[in-house]
């Protein structure tokens, strides 16, 4: 049993910053494994995530995906990306993070913690997207997006990092998005009322 606790917080970590960012916490992971950090080893058939050229991909992924998402109207298509890629690369990660499991048990930790979770993140962005939308006609998007990048990062570093950690961070974040997107949403609906 203890095997799977530290895999299962480390994709469910990795995974909640996949649905903030597509490719950072990949990118994060696989630069863990390839320098021996944080003791991550992907082995098996992850083992390819490490490799120079993946790597180099994920890294241009990861540039063009933080500069693109600061561009008005681009991050909503981006958004709209994302509703397929993040749950891929959120299913990406957690499978990856069973890496020294069989390729079936890491297959399936990927579909049951990873996709759900990249998903549910990836949603409450896209609403908060969406109320900074009809609040701020998309200029506070840009601003938005920088904190999705600090917390998608700091996310992904406190998984690979201190793992156990993971449900308590990811409790407190959901209740602050929670919080902040009610109020958004408050202001949206009074703003409405007031045309």
């Amino acid at each position: 049993m203890e095997t799977w606790v530290l895999p299962a917080l480390l994709g469910l970590g990795l995974a909640a910053s996949a649905g903030l960012k597509t490719f950072l916490p990949l990118l994060m992971m696989a630069l863990a494994a390839r320098f021996d950090l944080f003791g991550v080893d992907l082995g098996g058939p992850f083992a390819w995530l490490t490799s120079t050229a993946a790597l180099a991909a994920l890294s241009v992924a990861t540039a063009v995906e933080l500069i693109a998402d600061k561009v008005p109207v681009v991050d909503h298509a981006l958004s709209a990306f994302g509703f397929l890629a993040r749950p891929a690369a959120g299913a990406l990660a957690a499978a990856a993070a069973f890496s020294a499991h069989d390729p079936t048990t890491a297959a399936v930790a990927g579909l049951i913690v990873g996709a759900p979770t990249a998903l549910a993140f990836h949603t409450a962005q896209s609403s908060a997207r969406v109320a900074s939308t009809a609040t701020t006609g998309g200029l506070g998007n840009p601003l938005i997006s920088a904190a999705e990048d600090v917390m998608s990062f700091l996310t992904a570093l406190l998984a690979l990092a201190v793992p156990i950690l993971v449900p308590l961070v990811l409790l407190i974040g959901g209740l602050v998005a929670w919080k902040v997107i009610s109020s958004v949403r408050r202001r949206a609906s009074g703003l409405r009322r007031a045309w």
